[in-house]
């Protein structure tokens, strides 16, 4: 990824602050300070140098940039890890690239993502519209 596709920033929660809470956001979100939570997206997040961030994160990019993630990692599209980051926890996404010098510690499972909750109801109704020709 090259530097000005890194600009294109959404939202940045810069050093020396502090969030604690569930983060959703569209568009590209980057942390450079601390964070402690939950983050959801079906878009990309940036954690950046000098980032804690001490999350569950469920998104479809994650781009560690030199900061610590603490906590599992499951990304749609891509993860991608950049030295010094370091992730401890375990990381699931069709697509991983870790650089070296990068500190992981988890396990990983490369893999397509399975459909959201919100495919489960389909199946359902598919089998209720099958079961209910009884007029």
């Amino acid at each position: 990824m090259d530097a000005s596709s890194a600009t294109e920033i959404t939202a940045l929660l810069g050093r020396g602050t502090r969030f604690e809470g569930k983060l959703f956001f569209e568009g590209r979100v980057r942390i450079d300070g601390m964070f402690k939570g939950e983050i959801k997206s079906d878009d990309t997040l940036i954690v950046g140098e000098g980032a804690e961030v001490h999350a569950e994160i469920d998104v479809a990019t994650v781009i560690v940039r030199g900061g610590a993630v603490h906590g599992n990692v499951r990304a749609s599209t891509s993860i991608e890890i950049y030295a010094p980051g370091k992730v401890l926890g375990n990381v699931h996404s069709p697509s991983l690239f870790i650089e070296r010098g990068v500190e992981f510690q988890g396990s990983c499972r490369m893999d397509a993502m399975e459909p959201t909750a919100a495919a489960a109801p389909e199946t359902r109704n598919s089998r209720d519209r099958d079961a209910s020709p009884r007029a």
